[in-house]
């Protein structure tokens, strides 16, 4: 595995719509290690495979730091609810603002097996879930910041959700 370039806002392969994966091949089980190994380097709770120049639609989320999710070919097929809250990423490196999402979603996707599976989320994981699949399609969050863009608090001082 290896730590690969995570393209930042700008790139103009953040702005492509991916392609499916068909089959699963050592290249894409390479791609998830690699993108699982270039997450957690970079203390990020989700990634998706244009960050890395891969147009494929492959997502890796990891909110607890415990019990990453392989998502290909993910699609949303339920959501409710909404919470607003600062989010971030990985692309727009120092950057955070406020972003309205569902506080629910069901997400039908392959594992790295390529294995159907569903993917329920609340709160943090609906958000992940809807940050990296809009990544996906060419889309990053600051198109549905409410307001400006803040400098990012840096890790462990940010204020504590109500």
């Amino acid at each position: 595995m290896a730590i690969r370039n995570i393209r930042e806002i700008g790139d103009e392969v953040l702005s492509k719509k991916c392609k499916e994966v068909a089959e699963m091949t050592p290249r894409i089980r390479d791609l998830i290690g690699d993108m699982l190994e270039t997450m957690y380097e970079a203390n990020g709770v989700g990634l998706a495979a244009p960050q890395v120049g891969i147009l494929r639609r492959i997502v890796v989320i990891d909110c607890t730091g415990e019990n990453p999710y392989v998502l290909i070919n993910p699609r949303i097929v339920e959501a409710s609810g909404e919470q607003t809250g600062q989010e971030g990423c990985l692309s727009v490196p120092g950057k955070a603002g406020m972003v309205t999402r569902p506080s629910y979603v069901k997400c039908e996707a392959l594992d790295a097996d390529m294995q159907p599976y569903v993917l329920e989320g609340t709160e943090l994981l609906a958000r992940a879930i809807y940050h990296e699949l809009d990544h996906l399609d060419g889309h990053l969050y600051v198109e549905k910041v409410e307001g400006e863009l803040m400098d990012a608090v840096p890790a462990g001082e940010e204020d504590e959700e109500d």
